[in-house]
């Protein structure tokens, strides 16, 4: 395999292990904007801000986590017969599904763009009362779709090393 190719997986998956590790910080923000609701509903005025910065706080730790996620092996995978394969069936039938893969995450990635561009050119709020920008949390789900989609290209060199011959050992999520 090429050194850049190699070169390739190891940097992508050295940023989503970063990404993903950094992501798992956002459910101790979660509880502690949902632990906000709750005493700010039982003391004070119940916060406009909460429900929807939960939302958000979620939306950010999934999306930014699912690289880290798929690099793990941690989706869902249907293995009635993958698991009776050969190592380089696998990996023949993953470059397949793979393929599909990238080309719906581009798809996504691409809308998510346009969104983004059109949340930045006109200023988009959020129709509720806290009426909060969109751009930042749109720009937070296109970096997720990103690097979701860098980490299928890592997985579909992985797949073509493997059929190589010459696989690429596994690092550790």
């Amino acid at each position: 395999m090429p050194a850049l190719a190699l070169g390739f997986v190891r940097a992508v998956e050295t940023v989503n292990r970063l990404v993903g590790r950094l992501a798992l910080y956002l459910l101790f923000v979660l509880a502690g904007v949902l632990a906000w609701s709750v005493i700010a509903k039982a003391f004070f005025r119940p916060a406009l801000w909460t429900q929807e910065m939960a939302q958000f706080t979620m939306i950010a730790y999934v999306v930014l986590g699912g690289a880290y996620s798929l690099m793990g092996g941690a989706h869902v995978r249907m293995d009635l017969l993958y698991s009776r394969w050969s190592v380089r069936t696998r990996a023949a039938v993953d470059c397949v599904t793979v393929l599909a893969l990238i080309v719906f995450l581009a798809v996504i990635l691409w809308g998510g763009i346009e969104s983004t561009i059109y949340a930045l050119e006109i200023g988009e709020r959020s129709r509720t009362v806290w009426r909060p920008y969109m751009a930042p949390i749109k720009i937070v789900i296109c970096t997720g779709v990103l690097l979701m989609l860098l980490q299928s290209l890592a997985f579909l060199i992985r797949d073509i090393a493997t059929l190589r011959g010459n696989p690429i050992p596994e690092g550790r999520p």
